[in-house]
């Protein structure tokens, strides 16, 4: 499951079995109305497709992990093909103060959502991890009740929503510590292992 829910990937046939993309025309209004509020935007975007390139504006800064990228100079390049998402970044709100400002804004027109450290995203209406993993559990046979998640940012909330236990990762950010049934250690000190092992040799 990939891109917030929009994507249901099979691994073994490299292909998708799903994929949801955003409203250009819808995320090009959310994204004006947010500057309007806030003030210029430093944008990045995923496009569609089993390649899933990330386009990556002027101003966009990648704050960890080598994601690979196409730059661009030219608006129109960002819109010129099927998006699954937006990324945006302001240059003094932080993460949060951005998400909140701009849920406040658009939030009956797009779900914002914050994945991670500078990566506050702009997601089709009512997409989400647990979406996208009912459509795989479905397809698996499995019931939200025989499920257990991990995770480590606010994105993840309705993930736990859905799956029967939720755990938090011991670096998690505070508002899904707040609703996770379990923290566990963190991702450096193999926090899911630790999980894992419990409940199997349970």
């Amino acid at each position: 499951m990939c891109g917030q829910g929009a994507q249901v990937y099979h691994a073994g046939e490299h292909r998708l079995l799903t994929s949801l993309t955003l409203d250009r025309q819808l995320a090009g209004l959310a994204l004006s109305k947010i500057e309007a509020e806030v003030g210029l935007l430093a944008l990045a975007a995923s496009r569609d497709g089993l390649e899933g390139e990330v386009l990556m504006g002027p101003g966009y800064l990648v704050h960890e992990g080598p994601l690979p990228y196409v730059p661009y100079e030219d608006p129109a390049e960002l819109w010129s093909a099927p998006l699954t998402k937006l990324y945006i970044q302001h240059p003094t709100l932080t993460d949060d103060e951005l998400t909140r400002a701009a849920r406040a804004t658009v939030g009956g027109l797009v779900d914002i959502v914050m994945a991670g450290p500078g990566i506050v995203e702009i997601l089709p209406l009512g997409l989400s991890k647990a979406t996208g993993l009912s459509l795989a559990a479905r397809r698996l046979g499995v019931k939200a009740a025989e499920t257990i998640a991990f995770g480590d940012m606010p994105n993840d909330i309705p993930m736990f929503g859905w799956a029967a236990h939720g755990v938090a990762m011991g670096n998690a950010h505070a508002e899904l510590r707040a609703v996770a049934d379990e923290v566990t250690a963190s991702n450096e000190e193999d926090g899911i292992a630790v999980v894992l092992e419990r409940l199997l040799a349970g």
